[in-house]
């Protein structure tokens, strides 16, 4: 098992800044990549950024692309977004997701390719 916990949401204006935390611990030495997801009320969950933990290499939905940064530190299980030019759409819930095992790039932007999830943090930006 894996626990996940977030921090870093709030409320903030449109135009501000936050950065979101993720702390995993337990068994993850398995952890492939880590995401972040995001659900606003009404609507389904959607992905919003990953980092794959062997190469760093990162992916984006394109509506937070050159606005959100996903960053990590494997030591430590950690992963960050910062999110900057915020927008009253990013408000949402936002959650960490662990996916275990190796999994096909294209698939890590699904839900379904994660086995772990955090409580989420709610982001509120307000216009």
């Amino acid at each position: 098992q894996v626990q996940l916990v977030e921090s870093g949401g709030g409320l903030v204006q449109a135009g501000g800044s936050l950065r979101l935390s993720c702390a995993a611990s337990g068994r993850t030495f398995s952890t492939y990549a880590m995401g972040w997801f995001r659900q606003a009320p009404g609507k389904e969950r959607e992905f919003v950024a990953l980092r794959r933990w062997v190469d760093g290499k990162t992916g984006y939905t394109d509506s937070v692309k050159g606005r959100f940064a996903i960053s990590g530190d494997n030591a430590k299980n950690t992963v960050f977004l910062q999110m900057n030019s915020l927008k009253p759409e990013d408000t949402a819930v936002y959650y960490c997701a662990v996916s275990s095992g190796a999994r096909r790039w294209s698939e890590l932007a699904n839900s379904r390719a994660y086995d772990y999830w955090g409580q989420g943090t709610q982001v509120t930006v307000s216009s």
